[in-house]
């Protein structure tokens, strides 16, 4: 079964990542923003980045890996709603 945004990796962020994220423009909780196939899907790619780099959430807690790889996989399986 694909990763989906909606049930799978939306869930991931906490309400204060989403608020904090949205003052930079970043909109974790918009699966159009977070997929924007028409800009290579950036937006994902960046996010993605900054977790893995731990930058976000500032502060912490940071992701394991496991949710890490659940990012990537919904990433490499095709950005499903």
């Amino acid at each position: 079964m694909p990763v989906s945004f909606n049930k799978d990796i939306k869930p991931l962020f906490r309400s204060i990542d989403v608020e904090h994220m949205m003052r930079y423009g970043v909109k974790l909780d918009d699966y159009t923003y977070m997929s924007d196939g028409a800009g290579d899907h950036a937006n994902a790619k960046a996010v993605l980045n900054t977790l893995t780099e731990q930058t976000m959430p500032p502060g912490g807690p940071f992701w394991p890996q496991h949710r890490l790889d659940l990012f990537a996989k919904w990433m490499s399986n095709g950005y499903h709603v």
